[in-house]
Parts: structure tokens; sequence; C-alpha cells
């Protein structure tokens, strides 16, 4: 019996066995095993038209991995590929690298593997063509490799003649047909990989990690997600010592995330010009680099590789090797992938061709995510520019609100609220929810918002406001329904008057910490004809009462009784916070954070009646500045001092002073926005809101740190003087951007 390898030497040294099968399946096999075994290659395919004969499909692919993946599936008739080529010239065709590198890239390795195609075609047919691809390390393709696989395209050509002459049909199927062959001369034996000995286990356990790296980037949603898979099935297979995922926009390179000892390659990386010459810019042009770690020559010392440190730079997008979808250029990549390493190293061939599929893979991920991440903030700003900017005040009415949108959708939602002063001492406290997560969502509760605050304006009760509001949705057209509170406060005597349209009761916390609910009959949702006329109910709040109105996206998304849900919530938060308002918002806030009750967006709308007049008014101010106002900070200064003196507190000024120009200063400077300050003297205490339109919060920054800490060290200085004068401060998302507050207690109050 003899062995395969004497076979293969046979048909080296121009033996030659009549291609023959019984259907095309057989056919192709026969062509592949004489490819593979004559020609010494790690893989081989055969390449069919169509059905409607405009492009090439690979029929059948042959070898062992990772090269029989890097073959396309399908091709146009004019792509740059050695089988289209073969297939339009009827000639052999050779194709070192599908996109050469600059002359002057001396120490770039090119794509691993050299394709030779041949037609496969006979005078009256025109079936497609054969390719093969042998490593670059097995030498370069000589006359008889050529003539060789010509003799094979033309055998393989007449067996599928006989084939169609006997009525079947000579067509690819939509993917090809894989078949492991592994010839013992020219398996891939890629050192640390597989088992030694064992044809196809290197190939195999190469494959291994990308197929891991795939189906933990399907579940990715953040970019730390994605770098976590990058560190678990490139970094550690290929033993990186660092990794930076970078992307490309506004002609620069922004890092998008990173592991390992990578904050050399961050520093470097980070803003870098896309048109300088660097490792990291030529990758993003779209052709892999790899650096093993020794300039070749004076030419290139102006590249910042290390000379000691082998580096890859990855373009994050399917390569043209390894994906059928067309490329137009480099506007497909959408940034690079840099690996580090402890040493010089090589990169053997297969090793990069899984690297650039890995970088395929990657990119598709980071593309996704950033989409994502893109159309929720889209989303979220819309959202919140349908907000109120700030909340109307009153002596005897202290306020606060929190929108929180959801993190399961990137969709815009339909959530509000609003605080209108109304003639006399009344005002109105509204919140709503319109169904659903669309941009009709946004749309419809723009227009029921405007119709409120124009009913409620016009003095209108509670329950006539939803009531009118409701006659015009229905005559708006819309199917969207929507759920309403309203309720007018009267704070010269407490009276509240609350109308419902299908929503979740107000709650109200009593100065003795008991909480109960301002009852109210449901009604219907506004959208919904209602036959009779929508119905109030009027309660009286003791003074220190805290009124609770919410969107039932603030609790359980399913829950049956969002009531119950809610007054637990403020339960336990007003244990935590106390009085302050704002410290309630935010334990409430903290509260209600798993992924679940994150399935819809929500807002919270605090207010807490002080009492009627005469029986310790709160004194307050407040003052607005226009975004890129230069002497805004001066006129916050004047504004505090000018309020505190006038309530007889005017050893308070210089502190609050240095405190408002900081916070107001850092307002202007990062939000880029208007700045409402509002100032509030209680009997024991001074309260500082200054609120913008930025949802970041303000971090103080520490006065000492490593390179390997926040690279804005020099912002956030300011806050630390905050924090030394005012000890205890607060910033709070509120509607369209955040508040910052702090108390300064009154001396010997």
């Amino acid at each position: 019996m003899t062995s395969s390898s004497t076979v293969g030497e046979h048909r080296r040294r121009g033996g030659s066995t009549r291609i023959r099968g019984t259907d095309l399946a057989a056919v192709l096999h026969c062509a592949l095993r004489e490819a593979m075994y004559r020609l010494d290659v790690v893989a081989a395919a055969v390449y069919l038209l169509d059905g409607d004969r405009t492009e090439l499909r690979a029929a059948m692919i042959g070898g062992g991995p990772p090269s029989l993946f890097t073959l396309p599936g399908r091709m146009d008739l004019d792509a740059p590929y050695a089988s289209a080529r073969a297939l339009a010239s009827g000639r052999a065709t050779v194709l070192v690298d599908p996109d050469p590198a600059e002359v002057d890239q001396q120490h770039v390795l090119p794509y691993p593997y050299v394709a030779i195609s041949a037609p496969v075609i006979t005078a009256h047919h025109r079936f497609g063509a054969i390719t093969v691809l042998r490593l670059e390390t097995q030498g370069d393709c000589e006359a008889a490799d050529c003539t060789g696989l010509k003799e094979i395209g033309a055998e393989l050509a007449m067996a599928l003649a006989e084939l169609a002459g006997s009525g079947a049909a000579i067509t690819p199927g939509h993917m090809p047909m894989l078949v492991p062959i592994f010839n013992p001369d020219t398996s891939v034996c890629t050192p640390g990989w597989g088992m030694s000995g064992v044809p196809g286990s290197a190939g195999a356990s190469l494959m291994y990690p990308l197929r891991r790296l795939a189906d933990m980037l399907n579940q990715a949603t953040t970019m730390d997600h994605i770098v976590g898979a990058a560190r678990h099935c490139v970094m550690s297979p290929f033993r990186a010592q660092a990794l930076v995922l970078a992307s490309a926009g506004e002609g620069r390179l922004w890092v998008l995330g990173q592991s390992g000892a990578s904050s050399g390659m961050v520093r470097n990386l980070h803003g870098a010009r896309l048109d300088a010459r660097t490792p990291a810019a030529e990758a993003v042009r779209g052709r892999p680099l790899f650096i093993s770690g020794c300039r070749p020559s004076a030419a290139d010392s102006d590249w910042p590789g290390s000379e000691s440190e082998a580096e890859a730079y990855l373009p994050l997008i399917g390569s043209r090797h390894v994906i059928d979808l067309p490329l137009i250029g480099s506007r497909n990549v959408i940034g690079v992938c840099c690996l580090s390493f402890k040493g010089p190293r090589g990169f053997p061939p297969e090793e990069r061709a899984v690297l650039s599929m890995m970088a395929g893979t990657l990119g598709a991920a980071v593309e996704r995510v950033q989409l994502s991440t893109k159309q929720h903030e889209a989303a979220e700003y819309l959202q919140r520019r349908l907000l109120p900017t700030t909340l109307s005040e009153l002596p005897r009415l202290t306020t606060t609100a929190r929108y929180r949108p959801a993190t399961v959708t990137s969709q815009v939602g339909g959530d509000w609220y609003d605080v209108i002063k109304l003639p006399g001492e009344r005002v109105a406290l509204i919140v709503g929810d319109v169904e659903g997560h669309a941009m009709e969502s946004a749309a419809v509760m723009g227009q029921v918002r405007t119709a409120v605050v124009a009913y409620a304006t016009e003095g209108h009760r509670p329950a006539a406001v939803i009531d009118r509001t409701g006659r015009l949705l229905a005559e708006l057209g819309t199917e969207l329904l929507v759920t309403c509170c309203v309720v007018a406060l009267d704070t010269a005597d407490g009276m509240a008057e609350v109308a419902l349209a299908g929503h979740p009761e107000p709650l109200v916390q009593r100065p003795d910490g008991s909480i109960g609910s301002l009852e109210a009959p449901a009604n219907v949702p506004l959208g919904v004809v209602m036959p009779d006329a929508y119905r109030g109910c009027e309660h009286t709040l003791e003074p220190g009462s805290v009124l609770m109105l919410y969107s039932n996206g603030l609790v359980d998304w399913n829950a049956t009784d969002p009531g119950s849900g809610a007054r637990a919530l403020l339960g336990s938060s007003s244990r935590e916070a106390g009085s302050d308002l704002e410290q309630l918002a935010d334990h409430l806030i903290a509260e209600v954070s798993s992924p679940h009750q994150r399935r819809d967006d929500a807002v919270l709308l605090f207010a807490r009646y002080e009492g009627a007049a005469g029986k310790g008014v709160t004194r307050t101010g407040s003052l607005h500045i226009q975004r890129r106002d230069l002497h805004g900070v001066k006129a916050a200064r004047s504004f505090v001092d000018d309020r505190l003196r006038s309530w007889g507190l005017a050893e308070m000024s210089n502190a609050l002073q240095l405190i408002v120009s900081e916070i107001v200063t850092n307002a202007l400077i990062h939000a880029g926005s208007d700045v409402d300050i509002r100032l509030r003297a209680f009997a024991d205490r001074v309260r500082l809101e200054v609120r913008d339109s930025d949802s970041n919060p303000p971090v103080p920054s520490p006065l000492a740190l490593s390179e390997e800490e926040n690279a804005e060290a020099e912002h956030g200085r300011g806050l630390l003087i905050v924090e030394a004068l005012a000890g205890l401060w607060n910033s709070s998302p509120n509607g369209r951007g955040k508040t910052v507050s702090l108390d300064v207690p009154i001396p010997d109050a």
C-alpha cells in the first residue's frame, strides 16, 4: 500500500490522476486532494459561477484551519482576487498579497499566503476557477506550480463538462462544503499551539480563541465587555502584555479601552493624528502591521516602536481576505487594535491570519456598541431637551426632580415633569408618562406637556386641565396612551387638589414620618374617550409635608401595585437621607438600579411644603448666567454677597463667594451651558444650588497622581476648595443637566 507522502512525491514529479466522480461533490473533492498533494499547499478551493453567472462562489474548500477560513466565500467577477483574475484572463494567476505594502515598510510582514489560481474552462464551458494557498515560508511560486494547477483545472473542467452533459447542475451552494484535508508535508505546526505531531491540532487550537471571541462579542453591550473579551481571547492566548483599542474620528485616534501595561501606548495613541507616520495610523488605512521588535533600517527610525518589544497593529474591520462583503477603501476601518509583547518575537503566518480575523470580529463589535451608544445618547439628549431647564420656585415650597433613562433601550421615552407657578401663591406639580419608547412618544410628550402647561396657566383646576388635554389629544389622532398626575397646591393654606389620568397616586410623607397617598379617582389615561368629565379630590397638607410624584418606571416594571413599592422606597430612603430633599431623591434613585427596573425611563418629583405665611418663611434668591458670559463668575459672587448682606448673614459671604465662584467656573467651562444659581436661607443653614446642562458629575482631583491615573488631572482641583469649605456637597442629575448643591451652617444658629 502506498503512503500519502509517496503519492504526494509522485504527483510533484509530474504524475497525474484522472479527476472523476459520480456527482459534483465527489469531483470537486478529487480535484482538491489532487491540488493539495501535488502542489504542497495548505488550502484549496473550487469557485463556480452562480446561477445568474454574475459572481463566483466557493463550492468546496479543503485544507485545515485557519488557512481554509481565510478564503473568501464569494466575489464579483471583476474583484481583485486571483480566482476572478484567472477566470477573466484564462491563464494561471499568482497573487502574493492582495494588498501590498509600501516600498519603505520593510518591517511590515505581508499577507501570509501566496494565492495561485487557474481557470476551470473548456472550449464550450466556463465553470470558474480552482485556487490554492501556499504559506509564504514555502518559497516563491515557480512556473511548474502554475502549470500543474492549470492541468488540474483543465481536468476538473472536463469532469464537470461530463456531469453537465448528463444533466447535472454545475452551480455552487449558498455556502461552501468544507473538507478537512491534511497533507503531512504542509500541515500547520505553529510553535505554542496544539499537540505536536497531530495533523490539524495547531490550526484547530488557533481557531478556538477566535470562536470564543465571537461568542463573547455577540453578548457584548459595552466597551468594557469588548475589552474584557479581547483580554481573554486575544491578549492571553497570544501572550501579549498590553492591549489598546482605539477608534478613528475627526482625523485622530481616540482610545476606547485598554488592558495590561498599556500606559505608554495610551499616551502615544490618544489624540494621535491619522496623517502621522506611525504604525497605528498606517493600520487605520486598512493594513495590519506586525513589528517583530527590531527596526530593520535607519529609514524607519522615526517610527515610535520599541527596539526590544514586538508590536501588532490591526485595523478594526473585517479584512478583505476573510470576509465577503465589499469594502470601499479605508472608510470601513473604524479604528485599530494595538498589541504589545514583552521582548522581540516573530509572527508565524497562521498567527497573523487568526489575528486579522480577530480584528475583523472586534471591529464589528466596536462599531455596533458605538452605534448603540450614539443612539442612546441622542435619545437621552432629545428627552432631556423636552424636560424643563429649571423648576419654578416659591418661598414656601422646596422642589427637586430626577430623570432616569432606561438602560435596555436606545429609544427615547415619554416621561416628563413640570413645576408651574400659578397666579397668587399657587403652584402646579405635574408628572406624566407617554406609552412606548419611540420618536412618536417624545413628540406626543411635547404636545401633552405644552397643553397641560397652557391649561394650568390659564387657571383651570387640575381635573379640568387633564380633561381638556385628553380631548385635545383625541383630536390629534395619536394612538398612544398618556398617564398624568396634576397637583395644584396653594402655599398660603396648604390646600392640594389632585387629579389623575390613569397615573399612580402621589405620595405624602407627613411631619411625623408616616407615609400615605393623596387619593383621587383614577380616571382613564389621556387619549381614551371618556363620556364623563375627569374628577379630582382635595387634601390639606401640614407644614413640613413632602409630596412625591413619580412615573411607574421608578418601581418594578411588572409590579401589580406600584404604589406599595413606591411607599417602601420612600420609607427606606427617608431613613437614610433624613430631611434633605436632594439626598432623598438621590437615595431613592440609587435603590432602583437593577436591570429589570430600568427597562423603562422614570421621573421623580419631590416638593416640601414649608408652611403658611408668617411661619418661618424661607428667604430665597436666584440668578441666571448665560453661557460664555465672561463676567458670569463676578456676577455670581456679587449676587451671593448682596443676598447674604440683605439677610443679615454678611459673616458667611467670603466663604460662599469662593464656593460659588469655583462651582460656576466649573459649570461654564465644562458644561458650556447657561447656569442657574439659587440661594436659600433656612433657620439653621444656607443652601446654594448651581444648575447646568451637563449630567456628568464633577469629580475632585487628588493633589498627587501616578501616570496611570486620570489624564485630566489639571481639572477638578477647585472642588477640593468647595469640599474643604462646605464639608458635604451633592451633585444630582435633574431634567436637562445636574444640580450641585451644598449646605453651609449659619454660625450660632
